[in-house]
């Protein structure tokens, strides 16, 4: 219950800032955006309509087609998340003026449409529009599901070229490199983690030394060097990112000639890394 509670929070606020970005950061820019909401802005901009009733109407035919292509917890929190983005959008469209620089615009529009979708994605919800019609595509005829949402998304900014024209298309090219970025702050976090494999025949005393003087897990593999045909074991290591450089150090201290490859890694939980870290 707790999480539903948290869940519908989640998404009446991303709801309510990603309206908010459309109607007082993109529409008075004449900037476009992806999805369903960036076609109905660029009908608004062609015909005058309103950019609330058109995203309502287009979600609702693509639901009312879609919905048996997502799981069933997704339908109900899409069936919330739709309507509520296009009544954000439809009571606060028309209140505001240009701001007058439309890069800065399309920057800040970009951050907060990435922070709404972020907040809204991480409950499990979808915007109810072009996620869902790549849904249908790959489940009718195997399309992948990220080129096709990316597919969609550039069609719809680029038939904005001949209503906003290029400067304003590219503007909002800039909004939606800028909005990527804030969603995956907010799905990912900003504490990233690195991973660090490190291939060396003293792998237990660099583990000893990691877990005593940084106070964090390492796992050793055992391993073969396919090249050299010598037995080297392979340590395993989660940090955080600022403390990487100490790491280095510690690992040079007692092998210089050890093997050291550094991943980025999404998300950690589970096992002793929580506590120690």
């Amino acid at each position: 219950m707790k999480a539903w509670v948290r869940d519908i929070g989640m998404i009446v606020v991303g709801s309510f800032i990603y309206a908010l970005a459309l109607t007082v950061l993109a529409i008075p820019n004449q900037l476009a955006e992806g999805g369903v909401s960036g076609a109905s802005m660029i009908i608004h901009y062609a015909f005058g309509w309103s950019v609330g009733l058109t995203n309502f109407v287009i979600t609702s035919v693509i639901m009312a087609i879609g919905y048996r292509y997502l799981p069933r917890r997704t339908i109900g929190l899409t069936l919330l998340t739709a309507p509520l983005i296009s009544f954000f959008i439809y009571v606060t469209e028309g209140r505001v003026g240009a701001l007058g620089d439309p890069l800065v615009s399309a920057a800040f529009a970009g951050f907060f449409i990435g922070i709404g979708a972020g907040l809204i994605l991480r409950t499990g919800s979808s915007m109810g529009g072009s996620t869902v019609i790549a849904k249908m595509f790959n489940r009718n005829f195997g399309w992948d599901l990220t080129r096709t949402n990316l597919f969609l998304d550039i069609a719809i900014v680029a038939s904005g070229i001949v209503v906003i024209g290029p400067l304003n298309t590219m503007y909002t090219i800039v909004s939606l490199f800028v909005g990527k970025k804030s969603t995956d702050i907010i799905l990912e976090g900003l504490d990233t983690r690195k991973a660090v494999s490190v291939i060396s025949s003293d792998a237990v005393e660099i583990a000893d030394t990691v877990i005593t003087h940084m106070k964090t897990s390492a796992t050793v593999f055992e391993g073969y060097g396919g090249y050299l045909k010598e037995e080297k074991d392979m340590v395993y290591i989660i940090i955080n990112k600022y403390q990487l450089f100490r790491l280095k150090n510690l690992i040079n201290e007692v092998d210089q000639e050890a093997f050291v490859v550094v991943h980025d890694v999404r998300d950690v939980f589970g096992g002793s890394f929580s506590w120690m870290s």
